[in-house]
Formats: structure tokens, sequence, C-alpha cells
């Protein structure tokens, strides 16, 4: 009888003691599962946040103009940030530095997307990027006040993502040129 007892008291705890085992196996690759999908969708959101951030040049052009609406890159000294987002270093270090001293008409006199101070625009385009290798040209054309009007946008691929070098007029002049020389 001794025997018997000794079988049935250790019938609950042999059973208790397998289930820990399972348990703890279960949670193991419970925990293995979780780790693993945290992995996968971490790894999935990176992908997809960089594939986000790498503009194509027609984009970093549409981009500038709409948050020329907003807050203009040009004419600020809040966010160098905001400058560096769109244009390429020696272009983004004129625009910083131009000096405007109020009460005064400052190089650029006028709207240095539309080259323009006064601005009636219709028929707004901006055209495919013409590639070579790794510059692009981005036209924009508009009408202003009834005038058929051409932006020229030079872009350079940079590691972080497509920059604009300069900003070419319909008029012969360019925004690298004008900032040079103020």
């Amino acid at each position: 009888m001794k025997f018997r007892r000794r079988v049935i008291h250790s019938a609950p705890m042999l059973y208790t003691e397998l289930s820990a085992r399972i348990n703890m196996k279960t949670l193991k690759s419970i925990v293995l599962v979780v780790v693993v999908l945290g992995l996968v969708s971490s790894a999935a959101g990176q992908a997809r946040s960089n594939s986000a951030v790498r503009l194509t040049p027609e984009q970093v052009v549409a981009a500038l103009y709409k948050q020329h609406k907003k807050q203009s890159p040009f004419f600020q000294k809040k966010s160098r940030a905001l400058v560096d987002r769109y244009f390429d270093k020696e272009l983004a270090d004129l625009i910083w530095n131009i000096h405007n001293p109020p009460d005064e008409v400052g190089p650029i006199d006028g709207d240095p997307l539309y080259n323009a101070q006064d601005m009636e625009i219709r028929s707004f385009i901006i055209h495919k990027a013409k590639l070579t290798g790794d510059t692009a040209t981005v036209l924009v054309t508009f009408t202003n006040f009834g005038k058929k009007q051409e932006v020229t946008f030079l872009l350079a691929s940079r590691p972080s993502g497509w920059k604009i070098t300069n900003i070419k007029y319909d008029n012969g002049t360019d925004l690298s040129g004008i900032l040079k020389v103020a």
C-alpha cells in the first residue's frame, strides 16, 4: 500500500512537472515567434521608410513647390534643415546666407520658384526628369499673367537623395549666379 500511495501522490507531481515543462516549451516557442515577427515587421518597416525617403527628381521639385506654399525654405532663418531637405550643400549655403537687410530689397527680388514678383500662375506642369548618370534636369512650365515661362531645376543624386544644385530661369539667369553676386 505504501507503494501505491507514493504513486498516487507522485502522479500529480509528475503531471505538474510535465505540465510545467510543456508550458515552458510553449512559452519559449511563443516568445521566439513574437521576436521573429517583430524583427520581420521592423525590417519591412525600415525598407518601406527607406523607399519613401528616396524621392524621384520630379518628386523633389513637386515637394519643394508644395513646401513653398506652407513655409518657404527661402527668406527664413528658423530651419536650416528645411533648406537642406531640398538643396545641395553649396546652394543651400548660399540660400541660408542670403543677406536681406530690413527695408531693402535683397539679391532675390521676387519668388525664386517662379522668377516673378507678382504671380497669377496657370497651366503649371512639372515635366518628367531627364536623367544623365547621377544628375537630372526637371523642367517646370507655367503661364504667369498669360506669359509662358520655364524654370529648370538641376539636381544631383546624393546618398541622402536627389538635391537641387541650381535653378535656371528662361531669361538666362540662375539662382546660384544671383546669390554668388550678392
